[in-house]
């Protein structure tokens, strides 16, 4: 048995089609298709069923699936121990963290983490989507939720305040008539999207974006009013707080790494960093 075959048969149990397979692990779909069959062929089972739309498993293929998530597991935890071992302060970490926090608030100290050690190499990846810790997309996380690996060590080491934002022109109508700025549909499940629609009731999300910067940048010229993070919004001269109760919610900030790499000099020395970081942002502590 091809072990790549394996983890090429797991990708298409947890996303379900071979398309969604393909796109998580960055091949065309007949590749994943060749791989499958292979698999099947190496050990005489069939482990889906080939529908025209989907590629559910057979009861053979659930049990399979199973026993190579554990697999998984193990392999992860043995790359996260070596990685652990290996990484010195001339090391390279990745750092998974929301945009706003990765331009506003790490980006620009990042000099002082430099100067101190200047043969660490910190990669921050921005995004509102969650970095797999327990697969190594990432090495550390800043997140506004408490993490879901359950293997994760988490501490709350600051919070996000929120509040409601306008160019003055929207400030000065009437709260019935404003409109509003917001997330789009891939990230209405945040508490602050949520808080949004609640206090629009029947008054109109006119714009949408994925990006709080291209929220900004459209409440700034009138486009209405956005939910943003105080230490944002409170800096734009473009922009005046809106009086409202109650306030959005707030949301604390959790880093997080695994155990094993938190042995690491490398990964110490850039907690500690980030730490830092939020604290020397009086708006974002706790």
């Amino acid at each position: 048995m091809d072990w790549e075959d394996l983890r090429f048969f797991l990708a298409l149990s947890r996303c379900g089609s071979l398309s969604a397979a393909a796109r998580e692990l960055d091949v065309d779909h007949a590749t994943v298709g060749r791989r499958i069959a292979a698999l099947e062929a190496s050990l005489g089972l069939r482990l889906i069923d080939r529908l025209p739309r989907s590629r559910p498993l057979t009861e053979d293929g659930a049990a399979i699936a199973a026993t190579a998530e554990r697999m998984e597991a193990i392999a992860e935890e043995v790359l996260r121990r070596s990685r652990g071992a290996s990484l010195t302060l001339a090391g390279a970490v990745r750092v998974s963290l929301p945009p706003v926090l990765a331009t506003l608030c790490v980006a620009p100290r990042i000099g002082a983490l430099q100067r101190l050690h200047p043969q660490l190499r910190v990669a921050l990846l921005a995004s509102a989507s969650f970095a797999a810790l327990d697969r190594g997309e990432a090495d550390i996380a800043i997140r506004m939720s408490r993490p879901e690996e359950e293997s994760a060590v988490a501490r709350r080491v600051g919070a996000m305040r929120f509040g409601l934002y306008a160019s003055a022109d929207v400030a000065r109508r009437p709260a019935e008539e404003w409109e509003f700025v917001g997330f789009d549909e891939s990230l209405g499940h945040l508490a602050q999207q949520r808080w949004l629609r609640k206090f629009a009731g029947g008054r109109k999300i006119i714009f949408e974006a994925n990006d709080l910067f291209a929220q900004q940048a459209a409440a700034r010229v009138g486009a209405g009013a956005a939910v943003l993070p105080d230490f944002m919004g409170d800096d734009d001269p473009g922009l005046v707080v809106l009086p409202i109760e109650p306030p959005p919610p707030k949301r604390d900030l959790w880093l997080i790494a695994y155990p094993d790499l938190r042995r690491s000099p490398a990964v110490r020395a850039v907690m500690d960093f980030l730490a830092d970081c939020i604290a020397a942002e009086p708006r974002l502590r706790p």
